[in-house]
């Protein structure tokens, strides 16, 4: 194994993880299929004998499949009929499936499309565990919750239920080229694209298929929203044909196919000499590409389009605006019913450092803000959970409460390209829901941003929440083991926003290594606390961005200071800090609703955790928890790193609890992580001592 460690900004050698294959465990996930507490299945045992469907469909037919292959672990031969009989039994179905045998029940008005309902019925004096779908989606969804509910010890009653997603739309980004990268990967090669070309073998995108399944993950880009020359050609006949195939596979677990498009593609593939939106070339160009485009796949999701950021063509070319833009593609895609997802990530990217009037996470609100209601109904802006770009700890942008009559997804990064890269550990569900609960006021108090990503706030026709995916062909899928909890946890929490971090680490926990007591105890406290411990020796009280340039690891707290990418952080020798102020700074706290934007503009008021965000401030501030600013560095700096070796240690623990090729792959990241995380602890507290000439209270090493 070969670590690499960062001097200055310097990579003295890329990470390098052993090419050792993971066990068969690691690649399943969550799907492996293990009883975790044998005595609840008395309470089931008599269903399993008989799986009673009625339906000939491919979504259906998977989801008989896959209880199947559960049961096949739990009884000897699950038996799949087509015809009900006079015994307990499992029947799964539509309504209509079960109103055809006289199992009528009334659920019309409280099961969406993709719900799913669990009840026990009777018939003919024998019961029956009936799995109740909204739609064949929602029948696929009860299978796998009875399946997470009987493997993750969870007693009968408790697992009989009606369920509906939150968001409708449950989307994955995938940041995938054509040559085999990944941007922003960091568990291995895309698996669906390599050398150029679209993979020939299906049968992984058939197992990421099911996984996605599994957690009602409905959509799916896959290919980079930077999109390159050869990514421009996916549109077309070249590469249509494949793609198509990949849509069949995904298809059939209910998961529809997006792209991610070239705003240029007209003139770099179609030979017009404009892109420009109002051009009624273009848009003829365009209809006719959506034509072509669901001849090949019927059930087309639609584009997600990055225009006019970090150099990507777009409207602003011609001197149109996005709503121009969007629209114009909105326009090709609605006989179908397809969607643009037109993301906001929109900023000026050459921005002169000596300029402070000029702040980056204004951008959003500053682009978007003044086209509220000019966005046709099919168009979706995806918002990023921040202003700024990913960071460990940002305020939720306040786009979120701006956009009263545009549809609005929120966009999420699973991919750890600012929180450790897969080779930390850094279970982010907990700052996912931070921003879902973060209360807007924008409709006075309870206007939280799940409310308005969701649709429901605005009554907004659609709703969702997507994220960059963090997955690669690695055996595992996400590098690190354990970042598969990220995966899991997105898909979760984009069905039902009201599930806690805890929640779904137990369920996480128990599904991938069982329900011994001492596993939960030590990897469910170690997932919960690992997105604090990672802040701690990383960037403080909300700063972010202090990385090396480029591929964003390790330490470098100058390293974007004086670039033109807007992510400054102002440190002198007095103090540090961005002022956002309206009173002597940016203005940024006004783009937030009251009492949210009073709230950060007083310094009294604003969160610690976000202090350095919104203020500039001496050294010598003191934090409500009485500590200074300088203090609060130093010593969450070493406390990182110590309780980084404590999440060490605590796995050496399960040693023999948990197979081999897990334990010994969990722990040379641990090793990983420890390193460099005394690494950070180095650079940035000798930073900020050479800065200051101030002493650590505790006088602990830092070094001159």
């Amino acid at each position: 194994m070969m670590v690499s460690y960062y001097y200055n900004g310097l990579v003295e050698s890329d990470i390098m993880i052993s090419d050792r294959k993971f066990a068969g465990s690691m690649y399943d996930c969550w799907l492996r299929y293990e009883i975790c507490d044998e005595k609840v299945l008395d309470e089931y045992k008599d269903y399993f004998k008989y799986i009673v469907v009625k339906k000939d469909n491919p979504i259906i037919n998977n989801a008989v499949d896959e209880l199947k292959k559960a049961l096949s672990k739990l009884v000897d031969d699950a038996k799949v009929l087509r015809h009900m009989i006079e015994s307990d039994c499992i029947f799964i179905g539509t309504l209509d499936d079960f109103e055809s045998e006289g199992l009528y029940v009334d659920l019309e008005d409280e099961l969406k499309s993709e719900g799913f309902a669990l009840k026990i019925l009777k018939r003919n004096g024998k019961n029956v565990l009936s799995i109740i779908g909204g739609s064949e989606k929602g029948v696929l969804y009860g299978v796998f919750h009875l399946i997470r509910s009987v493997f993750g010890g969870k007693n009968l009653e408790d697992t009989l239920c009606i369920e509906n997603p939150q968001n409708d739309f449950r989307i994955l980004n995938h940041w995938d080229n054509m040559d085999g990268n990944i941007e922003r990967g960091y568990a291995g090669k895309s698996i669906f694209f390599r050398d150029n070309r679209i993979v020939q073998d299906f049968s992984r995108i058939k197992d990421y298929a099911r996984l996605l399944a599994s957690i009602a993950v409905n959509g799916v880009v896959i290919n980079n929203v930077n999109v390159h020359q050869q990514e421009t050609k996916l549109i077309t006949d070249e590469f249509l044909p494949d793609v198509a195939k990949i849509a069949d596979v995904f298809r059939n677990y209910g998961i529809k196919t997006y792209l991610s498009i070239n705003f240029a593609s007209p003139v770099e593939i179609g030979g017009l000499s404009t892109a420009d939106p109002l051009d009624d070339g273009v848009k003829k160009w365009w209809k006719d590409a959506a034509s072509k485009i669901y001849s090949y796949i019927p059930d087309f999701g639609g584009f997600l389009v990055k225009a006019d950021s970090e150099f990507r063509p777009g409207p602003f070319t011609y001197g149109r605006n996005h709503a121009d833009g969007a629209n114009m593609l909105s326009e090709a895609l609605k006989p179908y019913g397809g969607i643009v997802i037109w993301r906001t990530f929109v900023y000026n990217c050459m921005v002169d450092w000596r300029d402070r009037s000029t702040d980056r996470a204004k951008a959003a609100y500053d682009n978007f803000k003044p086209l509220d209601g000019k966005f046709l109904d099919n168009v979706v802006l995806q918002v990023k959970n921040g202003p700024m770009d990913f960071q460990i700890r940002e305020p939720i942008t306040p786009l979120f409460g701006a956009m009263e009559k545009t549809n609005v997804f929120m966009e999420f990064q699973i991919t750890q390209e600012y929180t450790g890269q897969q080779k930390h550990l850094c279970y982010l569900v907990p700052l996912w829901k931070e921003a879902l609960d973060f209360d807007t006021f924008a409709k006075g108090e309870g206007s939280f941003v799940k409310k308005v990503v969701n649709g429901s706030l605005f009554g907004a026709r659609y709703g969702g929440i997507v994220a960059v995916a963090n997955v690669g062909d690695s055996e595992c899928w996400t590098g690190h083991p354990l970042a598969q909890s990220n995966l899991y946890g997105f898909g979760r929490l984009a069905w039902n926003p009201d599930l806690s971090s805890r929640e779904i680490a137990e369920e996480w926990v128990r599904l991938t290594f069982g329900c011994d007591k001492d596993v939960l105890d030590t990897v469910v406290p170690m997932l919960l606390e690992s997105r604090e411990i990672y802040e701690e020796y990383t960037s403080p009280l909300g700063i972010g961005w202090m990385v090396n340039p480029g591929h964003h690891y390790g330490p470098n707290v100058d390293g974007y200071e004086y670039s033109h990418w807007g992510t400054y952080h102002y440190a002198d020798f007095k103090g540090i800090g961005v002022d956002r102020t309206v009173a002597t700074g940016t203005g940024y706290t006004a783009q937030y609703k009251e009492p949210v934007a009073k709230m950060y503009e007083n310094i009294d008021t604003c969160p610690d955790e976000l202090l350095l965000f919104f203020h500039h401030v001496p050294y010598s501030h003191k934090l409500k928890s009485g500590k200074t600013v300088i203090q609060h560095i130093y010593d969450t700096h070493f406390e990182g790193v110590e309780r980084a070796e404590k999440m060490r240690d605590a796995w050496i623990t399960l040693k023999g609890k948990i197979s081999d090729e897990i334990y010994e792959a969990v722990l040379e990241r641990f090793d990983i992580q420890v390193v460099d995380a005394k690494e950070w602890r180095d650079v940035v507290n000798t930073y900020f001592y050479r800065k200051t000439g101030i002493k650590d209270e505790h006088g602990r090493k830092i070094y001159e």
